[in-house]
């Protein structure tokens, strides 16, 4: 058996930082969906799950922080817990009971979360949550997440495999009420590196989601691309890719897909990364048309001073939706503002755009429904001892419906308090 030293020269350093690249991006990210309509103030962000076996260096990434000497604090022999809790206190107004129904409430979120490293090659997140509402409208709720990653570089190969579990009950802009869903995502991958400027990605998908009183759905799907290097920080990619959903109410459909892929770092504080192209998607039965969409998803990162970090992200995405006989059609736009201030502080900003069309399978003559959504988000926090965080947060957002019932504008003021080691 190789040795791993041996095992990873097989691979060359340019190639090899390409291909950690499409993983981390790819097989990693275990979702093709378009990001929800969120109604509450976002939770901290989720720690990096990436095996030590695959880490390196993002050359696409402007705001890739050098890497610090980690603390672990719960060690024993090849596994590593580092619990991740934190507190989220809100106080909204405006929040969707039910349709044409809002009303006012405070929400406790407690999540105490822990990621577990085991050895070189995977790694396991759990977080569970527990919501508390003071409006009786509203009803107390458990969640949770669970996330395990694998990755390993094999000769000329870098393999990943990523397998979710979340569980939400939680405010829906889709439904217009407190809404529990399940979802299961699965995602294997693999690269192969062909020379030092060719190489292929391959990926298969599974997705299941379910809601209570909804309808639920599953789909399997794979996207394929070959790559082409121009220069270290220059890469292109063609792709083409398909799928089928089985809809438990509704036809069930089968999609193709054809895209492009443009990755570059034009300087150190500027990058481009954009893919896009085509989907054509067929209904089994029913009187619905094919649909002939453009999709494609895109982000600029720049970083004009040392402290300052601007972000824009635009998406165009088609999916199965858990409303019966429907799929969903949505564009998003979003900038994220990051200021460090005086050396322990961050002021981030974040604000954007969705539109959202629910399209019938089954029928051309159903009006479609139509939702513009805006939403803006601003948070004010600091460090304390080195790996914790405190912020003071609001939210503003704001869904118009065509359809009755769903429309709504919710302010939103609080604080969260957390901790990561």
């Amino acid at each position: 058996m190789k040795s791993s030293k041996t095992v990873r020269s097989r691979v060359t350093v340019p190639n090899q930082r390409f291909l950690i690249r499409t993983l981390l991006i790819g097989f990693f990210a275990c979702d093709r969906q378009a990001r929800a309509q969120d109604i509450f103030a976002p939770p901290p962000s989720a720690p990096d799950q990436t095996p030590a076996a695959v880490q390196q260096v993002n050359e696409m990434d402007v705001f890739a922080a050098p890497p610090e000497t980690e603390s672990q604090p719960f060690k024993w022999g090849a596994f590593t817990l580092r619990p991740h809790p934190y507190y989220q206190f809100l106080y909204a107004d405006g929040i969707q009971a039910n349709t044409n129904q809002v009303a006012n409430t405070a929400i406790q979120t407690i999540a105490p979360g822990a990621l577990l490293e085991m050895g070189q090659h995977w790694t396991l997140d759990y977080t569970p949550t527990f919501s508390i509402y003071s409006n009786r409208q509203f009803s107390d709720a458990f969640g949770q997440t669970a996330r395990l990653v694998g990755g390993t570089i094999y000769n000329d190969w870098v393999l990943g495999l990523t397998q979710g579990y979340s569980e939400t009950d939680t405010a829906s802009a889709t439904t217009g009420t407190q809404t529990r869903e399940q979802t299961f995502a699965t995602s294997l991958g693999g690269s192969y590196t062909v020379n030092s400027k060719m190489s292929m990605d391959l990926g298969a998908d599974q997705r299941i989601v379910s809601a209570d009183q909804f309808s639920s759905y599953r789909e399997w799907s794979t996207m394929d691309w070959f790559n082409y290097q121009f220069l270290p920080r220059l890469n292109t990619a063609v792709g083409v890719g398909g799928g089928y959903d089985d809809n438990q109410s509704g036809p069930d459909a089968t999609f193709e897909q054809a895209q492009g892929r443009f990755n570059w770092r034009a300087s150190n504080r500027i990058s481009f990364q954009i893919h896009g192209g085509v989907e054509i998607r067929q209904f089994l039965s029913g009187s619905g048309n094919d649909l002939v969409n453009p999709i494609f998803d895109a982000t600029i990162q720049y970083q004009p001073l040392e402290l300052t970090r601007i972000s824009v992200t635009g998406q165009r995405t088609v999916s199965a939706s858990y409303l019966q006989s429907q799929v969903t059609e949505t564009i998003e736009v979003s900038v994220d503002v990051n200021q460090r201030l005086l050396r322990q502080y961050f002021l981030d900003l974040n604000g954007g755009y969705q539109n959202v069309k629910y399209v019938s399978s089954v029928s051309t003559s159903t009006p479609s429904r139509r939702d513009d959504y805006y939403f803006l988000n601003v948070q004010l926090g600091r460090t304390f001892l080195r790996r914790g965080t405190i912020a003071i947060l609001y939210r503003f957002s704001q869904d118009n419906s065509s359809e009755a019932g769903y429309n709504f504008t919710t302010h939103q003021v609080g604080f969260q308090i957390g901790y990561s080691y």
